[in-house]
């Protein structure tokens, strides 16, 4: 790949505007064009497309304010919505938590980077998520190790999706209608996310996960 035509995926224009002076010093690297959210993100998309200019690689936020967040977008990228063949997501974010990391790469993301991790680091995984290689940050890769090595059960990808609705204050009905579920089944999910974190009730459930930044704390 003689040149690497990057999407650029940010909410805020100095952030942008940060990011590409940076990418600008990497060698064999363009910003051909920005987006504010997921949903702009999406139309630029399918625009270069249409033109036949399309991007390598996409440089994804994870949260932009009301716009389509980063999870939802990588997913219709990925799915070809925007255009086919879908090029490859790299997370750009500061979040370093299960829930996002598991949401990320189950949306099909090619690699989550942190926002402050070194310039050279950023540049290694620009080059290998282009090339279609998996690229993650030293911090979110030992944090995916971690679930892999640890003796005690890890929550499921699903279980760490209902905490991250428990902690928004919604009740099992309105957890059930959000995942297209049953109430039982929320009720079985939280036995199981009760007995893996060690508490027995949904207050301490979220403090901890909190803790172990499973989840975001609010």
């Amino acid at each position: 790949m003689s040149e690497i035509r990057i999407l650029l995926v940010d909410d805020h224009p100095v952030v942008r505007a940060g990011l590409r002076a940076m990418l600008a010093d990497f060698p064999g690297v363009t910003v051909v064009a920005e987006a504010a959210d997921g949903d702009a993100a999406l139309e630029e998309l399918s625009k270069l497309h249409t033109l036949g200019e399309p991007v390598d690689l996409v440089l994804m936020d994870l949260q932009m304010g009301a716009g389509l967040d980063g999870v939802t977008a990588t997913q219709k990228i990925r799915s070809g919505e925007a255009g086919s063949p879908a090029p490859p997501v790299l997370i750009l974010t500061t979040y370093d938590t299960d829930a996002d990391i598991l949401a990320a790469v189950e949306a099909g993301a090619s690699g989550y980077m942190l926002k402050d991790a070194p310039p050279e680091q950023i540049r290694q995984a620009v080059l290998s998520a282009a090339a279609g290689q998996t690229a993650l940050a030293p911090e979110v890769a030992a944090r995916l190790m971690g679930r892999i090595r640890n003796p005690s059960p890890a929550l499921s990808a699903r279980e760490v999706e209902l905490l991250e609705l428990l902690a928004t204050g919604l009740g099992n009905r309105a957890i059930a209608k959000q995942l297209f579920i049953s109430e039982a089944t929320v009720k079985t999910h939280l036995v199981h996310i009760y007995s893996k974190l060690g508490v027995d009730n949904r207050t301490a459930a979220i403090a901890v996960a909190t803790q172990r930044r499973i989840i975001r704390g609010r």
